[in-house]
């Protein structure tokens, strides 16, 4: 069911008609609802993994702010050693870079790796992209800092990673409550049928144009620690800046079918204009992720 009206851009939905239970869950309807608007929200799927991705996340964190001496200046902001990323921090902080991307992942966090494995994650995976499924990139962990945290302006995933075929299923979950004082994810429900958009440079990267895409036009989705948002890698998505006293950090596992492959990789518009001319020669031989279900046929490239 859907509601009357939404605003210009938007297709009519309330956070009800997108969102289902992880203690009561129909795995084909919640397929159904990501396939209709290209968004679902699983209340409670990631709980059994909050306590220890959320400490990976803190003692991270604190590494972090500890290498910030010796990070390296780089297209995107600042690099440190373990590969965290910080932008220019907002006045009023008390330093002047604040992590965006912090380097919990795959690789460094084995709580983080398992919880990809969830079995009720991927058999909506499943019943959305099919029996074979494999991880796209080594997971991702947003990390808004206090005192204004870092806002990503609305924007489509398939801008930064544009793929052969149907593309990756992100879900992202919250580690903390999230509303919108701390930077809830906004979502524009049936955006992902309207291709890849273009998009211009911002302080968060890559993004819409803001007179065409303010926030009014996207959909607030508040939750509880443990609650994830699944979204198609074109369905418009972004979150406003950090306002509280304490951290919102957000984690995230994108899945795709083993047969497709990133064409185009951009993190700025001139790069993306760049990366789109070469987008024929992408091949999927070098590109191959763990497989989480199912198996991987041989393919000649």
């Amino acid at each position: 069911m859907t509601t009357a009206a939404a605003p210009a851009g938007r297709l009519a939905a309330r956070v009800e008609d997108i969102e289902v239970f992880a203690d009561d869950l129909d795995v084909a309807h919640a397929a159904a609802i990501y396939k209709e608007y290209g968004c679902l929200v699983v209340r409670g799927l990631m709980k059994p993994y909050l306590a220890d991705v959320g400490g990976d996340i803190e003692a991270t964190a604190q590494q972090a702010v500890a290498l910030l001496p010796r990070a390296e200046k780089i297209t995107e902001g600042w690099k440190t050693p373990d590969g965290t990323l910080f932008l220019p921090a907002p006045p009023g902080f008390h330093r002047d870079q604040q992590i965006m991307v912090l380097a919990v992942n795959y690789q460094t966090s084995a709580a983080f790796f398992h919880s990809a494995f969830d079995k009720k994650t991927v058999d909506i995976v499943a019943a959305i992209l099919g029996p074979d499924i494999e991880l796209f990139g080594s997971g991702q962990c947003l990390y808004k800092e206090p005192v204004g945290g870092h806002p990503k302006h609305l924007h489509q995933d398939s801008a930064y990673f544009e793929h052969r075929f149907e593309g990756p299923v992100g879900v992202l979950n919250y580690a903390v409550d999230t509303d919108l004082v701390n930077g809830a994810l906004y979502v524009v429900p049936g955006s992902h049928t309207m291709g890849t958009l273009s998009h211009v440079d911002t302080f968060s990267h890559l993004g819409l144009d803001e007179d065409e895409w303010p926030w009014e036009r996207a959909l607030p989705v508040t939750g509880q620690a443990g609650d994830s948002i699944f979204f198609h890698y074109r369905t418009i998505h972004g979150s406003q800046e950090n306002h509280s006293p304490a951290p919102r950090p957000v984690f995230i596992h994108r899945y795709r079918r083993p047969d497709d492959y990133v064409t185009v990789s951009a993190s700025t518009a001139q790069n993306r204009a760049e990366a789109e001319k070469r987008a024929a020669e992408a091949k999927k031989s070098n590109q191959r992720g763990l497989m989480v279900r199912g198996f991987r046929r041989f393919t000649e490239e």
